[in-house]
């Protein structure tokens, strides 16, 4: 029998138990994983279970409260974009002796790799709350272990609520998507709650294959915003004195029918082992893939859960595609800007199927709203709505991401399918040069306002973008087109380290402008400065502006105003001069704290050991991962690895610190509780400078250069995937002798290995007699396995 009640509020679809022998191995299936214990102080701060369909964001301490503001309080809760199931979940535990106890103040807070666990105690009685959710699947599983410590039975009533709010991904309005009122009915015979939105094909299901009473009767009240609704289901039984009960809850949807989301829920329920299992063996493979063992511990464990927590990243969305998102909980769609950074660190750490995915989805977007000019898009929602069609970095950067996953993929699919789009999109890129001086002008990565001149991240990113497409045309056989970008690439280099470079701060500019448009700058720093209490920024800013009050001239020029991180691209790229880098790169060091890099110098904190927890979303005064990962890789590209493990230490600092087993957005505690790019910051320096790995899959070729930090006397890294070639590396330093041993699979691929250190060189136990060029020796290895030894 059905009964139908509607409401003026959201649907969902949540299911109840299974066996509880399946329950149990749940449990001891993700209790056998590699887990991170949680910061007590941060017990009231975001959590994330996700798979690539379905997420779970709430706080550690179990509760559901609104949470984001890109839609105000909506961006918490289960989503399965683009339309949100739920606002979360509660469940009250209540019990003959009186108990009346909801589970929304944990104790503590565990995460793996593929799940979470929540543990709640009171005098008798510990419960631990599990969930994760599987791969491919609209859907999640709830699993609770409820122990009875009391010498006497127990016998408790469950009310399991499911906070149903079936809603819109961001930018629905402009699609004329209206949210309608939800509806809820208890299917009886299926023993499950189905939920629909009255105006849309959006469903949520959830039952229990356990005895259970339907109402709306919420035990555990939250207030919450939107056209919520609110569905209970009761369970009792007993739970015998010293032993404990295992009750696991369903939750399926879908933004098209109910049979889809009926189908869900039947295969979460039959199938709940297969599916952990199966995200488990998946998680083994993307930990042993590009599989780092160094002398630091913690850098290990930092770089193999930046893989896991990039992995939680992934959107797969019907009728759109499958793409990293940025990051959670308020930029879980895509963006070409950050999927720039994203896709090196994908691909250096052998993610290539969702750097190629990223690729496909990144172009097909661009191409629809841009008409296929070539501009790359910055911003999109999961339902294909382009916010922003993109800034003067993206485009540039971008193609440079390109050129470089065809380095590792040799997937002839990139330039078949993407060299048009290049063209077009140098072309595009130079089109916004107004005064044809070379300099596109228009906003770069900095979002502050006013800042649109002519940006120094647009410009060394352009630089490599225009050697990119020199590499495209070769590929594809344009000779000429080859010598006209590379012309212009050498070009803008030389003019990056004459007209951009700044002498008396030391720094490339932040920007050129004239006269006019630098003091508008000049004189909004001061007042943000100001506002912020930066006394030593006022003093500098206010020196600069005399110092420019007395330019005679109007002609374009490079300021220093705002030390912002992007003054380092030409180090990133490896486009500055030495010299120029080294005192540059001395002078960032200013603009620090044990955290990383600031965004923008100028908020620097005089107390740059101090870490504050934030009290609104802003990010003026922000220190981020990005700059921070940008300055690791600049300081590699000079031949400084011992800064570039200062910096991945720096970023260390903030892993785990507020979300176990992830890094946030803004360090150490603000913005996005997972981020994309974090993985360029982690694994771009490991792999392609510590280790030193610069592939070229498409030519069958890898070259090695390994450069470590002075602390690290062994290190390996294994299976990183090259095209479809594997390859192992491991390094050891014992007193006089240094070893290398380069394996692959691949046995008619090329290695071209280079060694810094001066001595006696010794190959495959024969001794080899070569010069140095310029303080490197240069081998030529071939074959399964090579043994390098120098004697010092």
């Amino acid at each position: 029998m059905l009964k139908f009640i509607l409401f003026p509020m959201l649907i969902l679809v949540i299911i109840f138990s299974c066996r509880e022998s399946s329950r149990t191995t749940i449990i001891s299936i993700l209790e056998s994983q590699e887990s991170i214990d949680g910061n007590p102080d941060y017990i009231n701060s975001p959590f994330v279970a996700a798979g690539d369909r379905v997420y779970i964001v709430g706080h550690q301490d179990g509760s559901f409260p609104d949470l984001g503001w890109h839609v105000t309080g909506e961006m918490g809760g289960v989503w399965d974009h683009p339309v949100k199931l739920m606002d979360g979940y509660s469940l009250n535990l209540r019990d003959q002796n009186g108990l009346d106890w909801c589970l929304d103040a944990a104790d503590s807070f565990t995460n793996f790799p593929v799940g979470n666990v929540h543990t709640f105690k009171n005098e008798v009685l510990t419960v631990r709350r599990y969930q994760f959710v599987p791969d491919g699947v609209e859907g999640a599983v709830i699993v609770y272990r409820i122990r009875n410590g009391d010498t006497k039975n127990r016998f408790v009533d469950l009310t399991f609520t499911g906070m149903i709010d079936l809603s819109p991904v961001w930018l629905w309005d402009s699609l004329g998507i209206t949210d309608g009122m939800d509806g809820a009915f208890w299917n009886m015979e299926e023993q499950m709650v189905v939920a629909k939105d009255s105006l849309n094909n959006w469903f949520t299901v959830f039952g229990t294959d356990l005895p259970a009473d339907y109402h709306y009767r919420s035990p555990c009240k939250a207030d919450r915003r939107g056209l919520g609704l609110d569905v209970s289901l009761t369970t009792s039984f007993e739970i015998e004195a010293g032993s404990f009960r295992d009750v696991a809850y369903y939750i399926a949807g879908s933004a098209t029918s109910l049979e889809a989301a009926r189908h869900t829920f039947g295969n979460l329920k039959e199938n709940t082992i297969q599916l952990l299992n199966a995200k488990v063996e998946r998680y083994g493979k993307l930990s042993s893939v590009t599989s780092l063992a160094s002398p630091d511990e913690d850098i290990d464990q930092m770089y193999r859960w930046i893989k896991f927590n990039t992995d939680w990243l992934v959107r797969d969305v019907p009728d759109q595609g499958r793409a990293m998102s940025a990051g959670i909980p308020d930029y879980p769609w895509w963006f070409g800007t950050d999927n720039g950074y994203i896709l090196q660190g994908l691909l250096s750490a052998g993610m290539h199927e969702e750097a190629l995915a990223t690729i496909d989805l990144i172009m097909q977007l661009s191409r629809e709203v841009n008409n296929e000019n070539g501009r790359i898009m910055h911003e999109a929602s999961t339902n294909g709505v382009v916010y922003n069609p993109g800034n003067l970095n993206t485009t540039p950067y971008f193609i440079y991401a390109l050129w470089r996953a065809y380095e590792w993929t040799g997937d002839p699919a990139i330039p078949e399918n993407y060299y048009e789009d290049v063209k077009k999109g140098i072309a595009w890129i130079e089109a916004q040069d107004k005064d044809k001086n070379g300099y596109p002008d228009g906003p770069g990565m900095m979002e502050i306002h006013g800042l649109h001149t002519e940006m120094i991240d647009v410009v060394a990113y352009l630089a490599k973008a225009y050697q990119a497409a020199a590499n495209f045309a070769m590929v594809n056989g344009d000779q000429s087109l080859m010598e006209e970008y590379q012309s212009k690439s050498e070009i803008l280099i030389e003019k990056i380290n004459t007209e951009w470079w700044v002498e008396e701060f030391n720094s490339y500019a932040d920007f050129r402008a004239t006269k006019k448009q630098a003091m508008a700058l000049i004189d909004a720093a001061i007042v943000r400065a100001d506002t912020i209490n930066k006394p030593w920024s006022v003093e500098e800013l206010n020196q600069t502006r005399e110092d420019v009050r007395q330019l005679r001239s109007e002609e374009l020029r490079g300021y220093v105003v705002h030390h912002n991180w992007v003054v380092n691209t030409p180090m990133e790229m490896g486009l500055a001069e030495p010299a120029k880098a080294k005192i540059a790169l001395e002078t960032a060091k200013k603009y620090r704290n044990r955290f990383g890099m600031f965004v923008t110098g100028i908020d620097r904190n005089e107390e740059q050991e101090k870490a504050e927890k934030w009290k609104s979303f802003s990010y003026v005064g922000a220190v981020m991962t990005l700059p921070t990962g940008v300055q690791a890789i600049a300081e590699a590209k000079y031949g400084n690895p011992d800064e570039t493990l200062n910096y991945l230490e720096m970023l260390g600092n903030s892993f785990s610190y507020a979300l176990p087993g992830s890094m946030y957005e803004v360090s150490p505690d603000f913005g996005m509780i997972a981020q994309g790019w974090n993985i360029y910051a982690v694994a771009v320096p490991i792999v392609n400078h510590f280790f030193g790995v610069y592939p070229n899959a498409f030519d069958k070729r890898i070259y090695i250069s390994p450069d470590f930090p002075s602390a690290w006397e062994d290190a390996s890294i294994e299976d990183i995937m090259i095209g479809d070639n594997y390859l192992d590396i491991s390094f050891s330093k014992s007193g006089d002798v240094i070893s290398y041993t380069v394996s692959q699979d691949r046995s008619d691929w090329e290695i071209t290995f280079e060694i810094r250190e001066e001595g006696k060189l010794i190959l495959n136990d024969e001794p080899v007699q070569i010069e140095q060029t310029e303080g490197i020796y240069t081998l030529n290895l071939s074959g399964e396995k090579n043994v390098i030894t120098i004697l010092l």
